[in-house]
């Protein structure tokens, strides 16, 4: 049997599937999704802690020899990915508001933009920004709507790259360390995703629970 054509491998890629994509395209691949989905709306759905945390896993040759990628520009194409989108994400807020948000018809992307203007509200700019890199369709909607909503540019600018940096080198560089310590580590690649998705969250629900306690406390001394 021969095998499919190059192109016909490009379009059979799973763009739901972390090691599909990282399979097709590589590191490049990386930095695409990533500007995708923390720049393009339409890169909601698009799976980004996997996506970092496989491909750290990747980069020890131990989970996959048939993908191989290299630490160094793993870690720049992330980078770059993740900032650039975010700052794109942010002008296209600016310019165009909140027109191209209320054209959608998405559920999910919807309750997105609900729990990114709570972020903004509850938590101020500089928080709500980094936080939202941890929370999957938030850190899509979040930087367009701090466009809208006139976050000043050089405030967002900054806690973007802070958190942006944090996200994507932090997930990269867990993944690495784990492939790197752990034999045979893809024989628990699935779990070891969805606990990641879990993980990202950590910060968001810690934060949920401190603001839940300092109201409860200025109830009671009262």
């Amino acid at each position: 049997m021969t095998s499919p054509p190059y192109g016909a491998a490009q379009l059979a890629v799973n763009v739901l599937d972390a090691h599909s994509l990282l399979a097709a395209f590589g590191v490049l691949g990386v930095g695409v999704v990533l500007f995708a989905e923390t720049g393009l709306l339409i890169g909601f759905f698009l799976p980004g802690d996997s996506l970092l945390f496989t491909a750290g896993l990747l980069c020890t040759g131990t989970a996959d020899r048939t993908v191989r990628l290299s630490l160094a520009p793993l870690l720049c194409a992330a980078a770059v990915g993740a900032l650039a989108g975010a700052q794109c994400g942010y002008l296209i807020g600016r310019r165009a508001g909140g027109a191209l948000i209320g054209r959608s018809r998405s559920r999910r992307l919807h309750e997105g933009v609900r729990r990114a203007e709570e972020l903004l509200e509850r938590y101020g700019h500089a928080k709500a920004v980094v936080l939202a890199r941890f929370v999957p369709v938030v850190r899509t909607v979040l930087n367009p709507m701090a466009g809208a909503l006139e976050v000043p540019v050089r405030t967002f600018t900054v806690w973007q790259v802070v958190g942006g940096l944090v996200w994507s080198l932090g997930l990269t560089l867990a993944g690495y360390a784990l492939g790197s310590s752990v034999p045979d580590v893809d024989r628990y690649l699935l779990p070891l995703v969805a606990l990641v998705a879990l993980v990202s969250l950590i910060p968001l629900l810690a934060e949920v629970l401190r603001a839940r306690r300092g109201a409860g406390a200025k109830e009671g001394s009262r």
